[in-house]
């Protein structure tokens, strides 16, 4: 199905892609912080609303 310098490149490309995410994650966390207050009541607010949605397509359904 694959080579074996495939599965290697594959296996090496994986790892550093996301040690390199990681690391830029890392560094743009620090400097976006004060712009992100708040962001947790949105994701509430989101999660509410999918609730509600699902709460009113089970009332309906019965």
């Amino acid at each position: 199905m694959f080579s074996t310098g495939q599965i290697y490149f594959a296996i090496f490309f994986i790892v550093a892609f996301i040690t390199t995410m990681i690391i830029v994650y890392r560094k743009d966390l620090k400097v976006l912080k004060p712009f992100y207050k708040g962001t947790y009541w949105v994701f509430l607010g989101f999660l509410v609303f999918i609730g509600l949605l699902f709460l009113i397509k089970f009332l309906m359904k019965g």
